[in-house]
């Protein structure tokens, strides 16, 4: 990662960013853009002719635009002016962001800040920074971006270090969660991701593991994990990580959906839906990625994280359309689609939890269903609740934290849809919305936690085409950071 350092001067920098906004502090207006009060630039020059720069160069301050100026001998060598918008955490994390991309041959890059800056401006800036700058390669070859190291010049450093740790640690577990997302199927199998996370949690003395193998998983029943995880040669697993803060008076369980590569089983995808299913498994990065940073942060909540591991292959022992699995508990379920596994092995995670944890709240994160993204896009999550002022609160710590999610409906008239002849339920019916039928299917494992359970369905948002804002192309590690906000609520 960037190495972030907060400075109050001296400051003559080869590369000064400072900050502009609209005119008339409306975002995204067309006002000619203006410079906020009160940046610690001890160089009144600069600050005059970054002033008359921003209108000169037909600046918005929208955030997210970047104006970059040269300065042939001087000092500094470059003034960049990053539209802010209307100053707020968000427009700030633009900024960051593009500064990044746009100082990304610089090696080093200073950040005026002015003098009344609320701590959430250093933290979307920080944040920004570092977010965008992330990059995966397996290879050495390619260019990389040379910015190694960003100054925050601010009036009075203290008064930020707390929100630039936790801008760092957000940004390192959604790092986290990026590489182990973006990880080839032939690197990451269940035993892999497994080992991963025992590795991170090594020598951590409030941070507990457990992996249980492929023979523990039968004797105690988890069917769905089982039957999904049959068919390939790297059997199943299930990761149970506990991060217990002394004094902690709420339990959360995170259940995240994690095959390492989906085939579609039996049900067999074509080639080109097949081609990005190493990303199946984001769900269970992101929730290890936020017990992780929980932990990190000191945050004084309970969280159990539960990762149903499995490789969804076709082979003489892979499960059929028409199967019937019993989970965790002994609800059964008629397989109706192999392709529909995810929600398998997540049953018989959150009948664990019911059963055996008894958390105060239940909440799963999935690469659930491609009906996300035809319901809400490339960039928005699905979130189903019963719980009205649950849902209120994760969607607002959802926004707070720059992604995005949508709450969806859990209609009573599809329940019927479930029904089997042979068993208790259908995995995956054919009738109806295909994330709302997988959610309504999910809350029947949720037992008496029904009405403090919370499903996200972020098969859409889990990755990115393109470079855009702060995420970069290929996984985004959609969740990590508006699951930290919203654990950083409760107490």
């Amino acid at each position: 990662m960037l190495a972030i350092r907060l400075v109050s001067g001296p400051a003559r920098p080869d590369s000064l960013a400072l900050p502009i906004r609209p005119a008339s502090a409306a975002e995204g207006g067309d006002a000619p853009a203006a410079l906020p009060v009160g940046l610690p630039v001890p160089d009144d020059d600069v600050l005059a002719e970054a002033a008359a720069l921003a209108p000169a160069a037909r600046a918005t301050g929208r955030a997210g635009e970047v104006h970059m100026h040269l300065r042939p001998g001087r000092t500094p060598g470059r003034l960049l002016l990053a539209g802010i918008g209307a100053g707020d955490e968000a427009g700030w994390r633009a900024a960051g962001a593009a500064l990044a991309r746009t100082a990304g041959g610089e090696t080093h890059l200073t950040v005026g800040l002015p003098d009344d800056a609320p701590a959430e401006a250093v933290r979307g800036l920080v944040e920004g920074l570092l977010l965008a700058s992330y990059r995966f390669r397996l290879t050495e070859a390619g260019e990389r971006p040379a910015l190694a190291g960003v100054d925050v010049l601010v009036t009075d450093p203290s008064r930020y270090a707390g929100v630039v740790t936790t801008a760092e640690v957000t940004a390192r577990m959604t790092h986290l969660a990026r590489d182990l997302t973006n990880t080839p199927s032939s690197v990451k199998n269940p035993q892999w991701f497994a080992e991963q996370v025992e590795a991170a949690v090594a020598d951590q003395p409030d941070l507990h593991v457990r992996v249980r193998q492929p023979d523990e998983l039968a004797a105690e029943g988890f069917g769905g994990i089982l039957a999904v995880g049959g068919g390939s040669a790297s059997g199943p697993r299930l990761v149970e990580l506990d991060w217990r803060p002394a004094g902690a008076r709420t339990h959360v369980v995170l259940v995240g959906k994690g095959i390492t590569f989906d085939t579609g089983g039996i049900s067999i995808k074509p080639v080109a839906a097949m081609k990005l299913m190493r990303k199946d498994m984001a769900g269970a990065a992101a929730v290890v990625a936020a017990t992780l940073g929980a932990a990190a942060l000191g945050l004084p909540v309970r969280v159990t994280t539960l990762v149903p591991l499995a490789e969804n292959a076709v082979s003489g022992s892979a499960f059929r359309p028409g199967d019937v699995v019993t989970h965790y508990g002994g609800i059964t379920s008629e397989t109706t689609n192999s392709d529909a596994e995810g929600r398998l092995v997540l049953a018989d995670a959150l009948a664990y939890a019911v059963a055996e944890l008894k958390p105060d709240l239940l909440l799963d994160l999935a690469t659930l269903t491609g009906a996300n993204a035809v319901a809400l896009g490339k960039r928005t999550g699905a979130l189903y609740s019963d719980n009205d002022e649950l849902a209120a609160d994760l969607l607002t710590a959802i926004d707070a934290a720059g992604e995005a999610a949508w709450r969806m409906p859990l209609p009573a008239d599809y329940v019927e849809h479930l029904g089997s002849e042979v068993a208790d339920l259908y995995s995956a019916p054919n009738q109806g919305a295909g994330s709302v039928l997988a959610a309504l299917y999910l809350r029947e494992f949720t037992g008496d936690l029904r009405g403090r359970w919370l499903h996200i369905d972020m098969s859409a948002p889990s990755w990115a085409d393109g470079d855009a804002a702060e995420l970069a192309r290929g996984a985004t590690g959609w969740g990590v950071r508006g699951l930290l906000r919203w654990l950083g609520t409760l107490d």
